[in-house]
């Protein structure tokens, strides 16, 4: 029998963790420079076990979610707008 979701340890625990693969898959999807993206904000939500982590880089911005349970990408939306 497969523990349920409440019972799995997480795979990112520490926003650390969520930062790096948020960094990694926008280097990846944009071809952008990991050295230039910048961390705007990161929030965790606690319910539905996901990180949401908002990047900046070349004027640029996304929101890149991410589950923490299994250290994958759900999601990510780019901003309009110049980043800060």
């Amino acid at each position: 029998m497969a523990p349920g979701m409440g019972m799995m340890k997480r795979r990112l625990e520490k926003e650390r963790d969520a930062v790096a693969l948020a960094v990694s898959g926008i280097s990846k999807r944009y071809d952008a420079d990991p050295a230039e993206i910048k961390t705007l904000e990161t929030k965790y939500d606690g319910e539905a076990g996901d990180w949401y982590v908002a990047l900046g880089w070349a004027g640029r911005r996304a929101i890149v979610r991410m589950d923490s349970v299994h250290a994958t990408i759900t999601g990510i939306d780019e901003i309009e707008g110049e980043a800060s």
